[in-house]
């Protein structure tokens, strides 16, 4: 799906050429884990301790809610959150349809979680989320029993209608998800006998461990996970680690800039997350791995970036889907590497929160990038880029994405409808200036 705007109102960066980024960066909370940590303290027994969670608008709608619900939630200071769990009897229906803005994991996993609970609800979202296909955890909800309305063409608002208990199933998915994944487990956890899920390619287990961390088994074998209904949470206090999806911009612009020295102190190293990285040092980045530990079941690690000239590589398929929310960030790499980089297998992109292959491929070449967009992928050839204004549509990775372009280009950029990287990233604009982004927020609306 093509996403283009004639006029965008709303926030947009203005960047002059930048030549590096130097300091120490530290990026918000995991956003995956950030939806979970609310989800599963809210329907867990006892008082749930958040530390990190990530204060940006998808988050926050989850946490609204599930104080719509009738779950009791404070907020503490600057990422803390206490969630006072009474267990799954004590969630009531939403008075009203829950909003979840821009968010497809919220969607997707209370979808799956509310199903599994018998709690009628109806979910809605922004333009962008209303476009986004749902029928992937629609359909195999359905054979758990599950009674779900959706809009024209499978699409959000999603209904949840009253049913009988859901009943487990063995459903392989037919794509590497862990949204889809996550919401079958989710109503499993609820469903009567074992719910298993199998997959075609590794994707992130925030949802297993974290569940773990609650007092619930889940078994992974492989591709496979598998979870037996009836089982209780048992509340838990839990760090949520930085970001690595915010991360791996500055990892990418740090990573393509000589004279960059990059630090960033705390950031979450799941192994189904860590893609970003192996792809970056295929390309040639200088990226270290320091302080390892383990942080509530995650690993976290500081990481330290010396810039260099990237080479253009054909990305190994088995990594895709261990970067797939990063490779608008990865684009810009491969726009100023030396040499060719290919991208196959990257069909996904195509139905996030834009269609992101064509998104970062019109706007690569509006900044002068030489870029051709295929089904799957991209096929980019790595020069510096002359400048220019870049259209994000309203995806918050595309916008921070195409900032960093300013790094590898001789001109000026403009990147219009911002508005959306709060949903993720507050405050980029000033920690990317701090680190030495030229970057300038400006509000109102520019013809394009």
């Amino acid at each position: 799906m093509t996403q283009t705007s004639s006029s965008t109102a709303g926030r947009t960066f203005q960047l002059e050429p930048a030549i590096a980024l130097n300091g120490t960066v530290r990026v918000p909370g995991d956003k995956s884990m950030s939806h979970r940590s609310i989800m599963f303290g809210g329907i867990a027994q006892g008082v749930t301790e958040v530390q990190g969670f990530l204060e940006g608008e998808d988050s926050l709608h989850t946490l609204e809610a599930f104080q719509a619900m009738g779950v009791k939630i404070e907020r503490g200071g600057a990422g803390e959150v206490t969630l006072y769990g009474r267990g799954v009897a004590a969630l009531t229906a939403p008075p009203a349809p829950i909003y979840l803005g821009n968010s497809g994991t919220g969607m997707r996993l209370l979808t799956g979680l509310l199903a599994g609970m018998n709690i009628p609800a109806t979910l809605s979202g922004d333009a962008s989320l209303t476009g986004r296909p749902m029928r992937r955890i629609v359909d195999p909800l359905s054979q758990m029993g599950a009674s779900i309305l959706t809009g024209e063409n499978g699409t959000p608002p999603l209904t949840i209608r009253n049913t009988a208990p859901l009943t487990g199933i063995e459903y392989t998915c037919p794509m590497a998800s862990a949204q889809v994944k996550s919401a079958i487990l989710l109503a499993g956890l609820h469903a009567s006998g074992t719910t298993t899920v199998h997959e075609p390619a590794i994707t992130r287990d925030h949802t297993e461990r974290m569940l773990r961390g609650f007092g619930v088994e889940v078994d992974v074998s492989g591709l496979s996970a598998s979870i037996r209904g009836g089982q209780q949470l048992t509340a838990t206090s839990l760090t949520v680690p930085g970001d690595i999806s915010s991360s791996a911009f500055f990892l990418v612009g740090a990573s393509m800039t000589p004279g960059s020295n990059l630090t960033l102190p705390g950031v979450g190293m799941n192994p189904s997350r860590t893609g970003v990285i192996d792809i970056l040092r295929l390309m040639g980045a200088n990226i270290r791995i320091s302080n390892e530990r383990v942080t509530g079941g995650e690993p976290v690690a500081d990481l330290e970036v010396e810039g260099t000239r990237l080479k253009g590589i054909h990305v190994p398929e088995e990594l895709v889907s261990l970067a797939i929310d990063e490779f608008p960030a990865l684009f810009v790499a491969a726009a100023g590497a030396e040499g060719e980089t290919i991208v196959t297998g990257a069909e996904e992109l195509r139905v996030k929160e834009t269609d992101r292959i064509q998104v970062m491929a019109d706007g690569l070449r509006a900044l002068g990038g030489d870029i051709s967009d295929t089904p799957d992928g991209a096929i980019i050839r790595g020069k510096r880029l002359s400048g220019g204004v870049a259209d994000s549509c309203g995806d918050h990775r595309t916008a921070m994405s195409f900032s960093m372009a300013s790094l590898i280009s001789d001109g000026p950029i403009t990147v219009l409808d911002c508005d959306n990287v709060n949903t993720s990233f507050p405050g980029f604009a000033q920690i990317a200036g701090a680190a030495g982004l030229h970057i300038m927020e400006s509000q109102g609306s520019t013809d394009t």
